[in-house]
């Protein structure tokens, strides 16, 4: 089989290796790639925006699959526009993605359809807004509709700061994506990440993480998109997850099928373990970053079989086998990251770090010149790792990670903390 994997970060790296081992794959294009991604695959210059050229490029190249990496195309309709090229797509429809388009959506949609999660309210304009926030009171979580890279949830622990965040997406500090707001209560306990591929019907569940949003170690500092994740959560018990699936996620492949926009993907489930069971925190359309990372070392089964089944209907098919190891990953930042950051530093030091037992370096924001590799991005590195135990996995990360050779970059130490401070 010829692929097309569409994306440029981390997460298409992890792809990219792994899709790699495939005995079925015959040829691995990337648009637009990275250095990393050029190690598994022939990079082509295409703008995923462009649906028209990925098409042309599609046709000129017999491609049997494409796999859309990141959320924004998706968003687009691009996997839409394929469809009706009747190339086959690994990816939602446009109409599907407004789970992770629209957060609002997402929420009259758990309402109509019983799913559990926060309580919450929508609001077109700030007054309203403002007003049901110190109706409610603090803590209090204030999120733009739309599309924000990570950057449209405010967790506000007093009104103030939720009017703050109110004025600020009302006044365009996130463009378009803040449009339109939703207010909802702030939940309490233990977040999961819970990856499930559907194909319109069925449901395979596809293993689950926790990430470390916060940039400094101890959870201290501002969000970002992800500094490092774990495979599987031991929080999240079989029983939980069973919950999970029959509360959550299957009523909610059987809502979007009776509205007429099957989902065909991955359905990425963020949950908050509550006192009252596993509620809906938001759904992504696309595998997490970094949380991919450490799934594709964890997983055993042939990826391009799954995600092929995936687009054709036939996930049925087909099962997904896990080892038992645990897996970590370290995000090495831009000093700055989540802020103003600089590009174009040397990063040394790679292959030494690759070469340590149990770990892969996926590369994330990166670019080359010459022979050199270069920081390109606020998250640059993955030092991603597996062991017998958390333990052993975080320590294989962690040397690997002191061997590269990158003064302007900075990492938390505490990856993995919950689970190994149990």
């Amino acid at each position: 089989m010829k692929v097309l994997l569409i994306g440029s970060g981390g997460r298409e790296h992890a792809l990219a290796w792994k899709l790699a081992q495939s005995p079925r794959l015959t040829k691995l294009f990337a648009a637009p790639g990275n250095p990393g991604i050029g190690q598994h695959a022939d990079l082509v210059k295409l703008d995923p925006a462009d649906h028209e050229a990925v098409i042309r490029f599609c046709l000129a190249e017999e491609i049997d699959l494409v796999v859309v990496g990141p959320e924004v195309p998706l968003v687009e309709g691009l996997a839409d526009d394929l469809s009706a090229a009747r190339i086959p797509v690994f990816g939602p429809s446009k109409a599907a993605a407004q789970l992770e388009g629209s957060k609002a959506y997402t929420k009259e949609l758990c309402a109509t359809y019983d799913i559990p999660t926060a309580r919450h309210r929508t609001f077109v304009e700030p007054d309203g807004a403002k007003a049901y926030i110190r109706q409610q009171g603090a803590p209090i979580v204030v999120k733009a509709d739309g599309l924000a890279a990570g950057k449209g949830v405010v967790v506000a622990m007093n009104v103030a700061e939720a009017e703050a965040a109110v004025d600020m997406m009302f006044e365009g500090g996130l463009g378009a994506a803040g449009a339109n707001i939703v207010v909802e209560e702030f939940m309490t306990g233990e977040e999961v990440s819970y990856f499930c591929l559907v194909d319109g019907e069925t449901v395979l569940p596809f293993g689950s993480a926790q990430d470390h949003k916060r940039a400094f170690d101890g959870d201290e500092g501002p969000n970002t998109g992800g500094m490092g994740a774990y495979s599987p959560a031991p929080v999240f018990t079989p029983e939980l997850e069973k919950r999970a699936l029959e509360e959550i996620v299957r009523p909610t492949a059987r809502a979007m099928s009776i509205l007429g926009n099957p989902f065909r993907g991955v359905l990425y489930a963020g949950l908050m373990l509550t006192s009252e069971g596993p509620k809906l925190v938001e759904y992504n359309v696309r595998f997490g970053d970094p949380e991919c990372q450490v799934l594709m070392l964890r997983l055993k089964s042939d990826l391009l079989e799954i995600l092929k089944a995936t687009a054709d209907g036939t996930l049925g098919a087909v099962q997904a086998e896990w080892a038992d190891d645990p897996a970590i990953t370290v995000v090495f930042a831009s000093k700055g990251y989540p802020g103003l950051f600089e590009k174009g530093s040397v990063i040394g030091g790679l292959d030494v770090a690759g070469a340590v037992e149990g770990v892969e370096v996926f590369q994330a924001g990166t670019r080359s010149d010459g022979d050199n590799i270069l920081s390109w991005g606020g998250r640059v590195l993955n030092v991603t790792a597996n062991g017998r135990n958390l333990a052993e996995a975080r320590a294989r990360a962690y040397t690997a990670l002191d061997l590269i050779d990158w003064p302007e970059g900075f990492c938390r130490r505490d990856i993995g903390w919950r689970a190994l401070n149990g």
